[in-house]
């Protein structure tokens, strides 16, 4: 029987790296690359920014990549496009798809006080209220580049108009993009409120120049994306209340499906992009990116992960009396502070790599615990957690969570749940499968169950308050080291 040639061309525009994916309508990963590239953290205390070109530089590396790996099993036929992305990530765009200046990053620590003040400005919160911060901070600091600007748009907004010349506000629910009113209110042009379209809608065609660099036919259905970590919900396969999910990544996030509105703060709620359901989560801001961290820039990127990992798995649990703070970035969720670093506590002469290696991928764990502890003390159901992302690949880690967090964790069988959100939000656009709900039921698969271990779970029991109230003991040598960072202490 001749394999089904057609394929979903699924793209995570990540912070550390372009994902992309091409996805058979039945699940299977056909090809896949991941392309990185880097921060623009130089200047200003605070300033995280990305260069747009270097995305598309990579998202044309890897769209090539994966589709070439696709066709050595034979020939391939891309049916939809879709791009999902971090955010709020914030670019001004021309007229003709180019970017005008670094793209302002979610993590940019810079905005928080523009953030507050659109907030205020418009009386509301939410994700879209992020990026009208950073189009106030943009506007601050380079009015000229706004005033250039054809468009100020969400980072996968941004592609999807290179790819088709089509400007819109892809969103979950449309309901919540920034009005022009809303704009003007806080102070900028109605450019910052492009059309709204829902995510998993059809928005244009790829044009000729763009499928030319991609090497994908001209005119293939470019279907609107949504923020990662909703297309993340998506390809992990929650479905029920009580299904969680590790979003992996960069950042790192939690999110729970519940069985409708609910209050847990300061956990975040909304609906989920299934009808019915809803979440109640946080992002945090650098728990994936704290190893790339360790096994890069602190141990020299000289020995490999896999065998860091492998040093990490003899290590017993609790990193031989040894925690880590991985608020590299400050902090989202729970804490709310950007001003909070991280820090490894208890070290001594008998710690080796493997306890720096092991205490960080704890670490993680522990946020996620503390990010799911309001959620806990609500009573709300919380049976499994879904892991994805690369962090999914490492078996240690997997165990590691199942025993913080007391649940079985669950692998999925196409890790980069991201890729498969997108895949999944692709085949709705262009009629492959009926909803979301049905294209889960298509393309995602369990690959792997953890239970948790009654002995680790019982240490780490023991640590995690230690762990929760660590950033408290330390705000007052952070503000000190902060202020020294700032010039303060020169």
């Amino acid at each position: 029987m001749t394999p089904d040639p057609r394929v979903l061309v699924a793209i995570d525009l990540g912070t550390s790296a372009v994902k992309a994916g091409l996805l058979a309508p039945d699940g299977r990963l056909r090809g896949f690359a991941r392309v990185p590239y880097g921060l623009l953290l130089d200047g200003a205390p605070g300033r995280a920014e990305q260069r747009p070109d270097a995305w598309w530089t990579a998202l044309v590396r890897g769209v090539g990549a994966a589709a070439a790996q696709a066709a050595v099993a034979g020939r391939i036929e891309p049916v939809a496009l879709c791009v999902v992305g971090q955010g709020p990530t914030l670019v001004a765009t021309g007229p003709d798809g180019e970017a005008l200046a670094p793209a302002i990053t979610w993590l940019d620590r810079r905005a928080g006080e523009a953030t507050a003040a659109a907030a205020a400005a418009i009386g509301r919160q939410g994700w879209v209220v992020g990026l009208l911060g950073r189009a106030r901070l943009l506007a601050a600091l380079r009015p000229e580049v706004v005033e250039r600007a054809a468009w100020l748009l969400a980072a996968w907004d941004h592609v999807a108009f290179r790819l088709t010349g089509v400007a819109a506000a892809a969103l979950q629910d449309p309901a919540e993009a920034i009005t022009p009113d809303e704009a003007r209110a806080a102070g900028l042009d109605a450019r910052i409120a492009p059309p709204a379209a829902r995510a998993g809608s059809a928005i244009g065609a790829l044009r000729a120049g763009p499928a030319a660099e991609l090497g994908l036919p001209a005119g293939l259905p470019v279907v609107a994306g949504a923020n990662d970590a909703i297309a993340t919900f998506l390809g992990a396969g929650l479905t029920a209340p009580g299904q969680a999910i590790d979003t992996g990544g960069t950042s790192g996030g939690f999110g729970l499906y519940v069985d409708g509105p609910v209050a847990a703060p300061p956990l975040w709620t909304g609906p989920a992009p299934l009808p019915g359901l809803h979440y109640v989560g946080g992002a945090m801001a650098g728990t994936g990116k704290a190893l790339d961290w360790l096994v890069g820039e602190a141990l020299g990127g000289t020995t490999p992960l896999a065998e860091l990992l492998a040093e990490a798995a003899t290590v017993p649990a609790g990193a031989g009396g040894l925690l880590f703070l991985p608020y590299l970035a400050g902090e989202r969720w729970p804490l709310h502070d950007p001003a909070t670093r991280g820090a490894f506590v208890g070290l001594t002469l008998r710690h080796r790599r493997a306890h720096l290696v092991r205490a960080v991928l704890e670490a993680a764990a522990f946020a996620l615990r503390h990010v799911a502890a309001p959620a806990v003390a609500a009573g709300l159901p919380f049976t499994e957690l879904r892991v994805t992302g690369g962090t999914a690949a490492s078996g240690l880690w997997n165990q590691v969570k199942a025993d913080v967090l007391g649940v079985e964790v669950v692998v999925p069988r196409v890790a980069e749940a991201s890729v498969a959100g997108a895949a999944i939000l692709a085949a709705v656009g262009v009629g492959l499968v009926a909803d979301e709900r049905a294209g889960i039921a298509a393309l995602v698969h369990v690959a792997a169950r953890l239970a948790p271990d009654p002995a680790a779970r019982a240490v780490y029991d023991r640590l995690a308050p230690e762990y929760e109230e660590l950033h408290v003991r330390l705000a007052a040598v952070n503000a000190v080291l902060g202020a020294v960072e700032g010039g303060a202490g020169r």
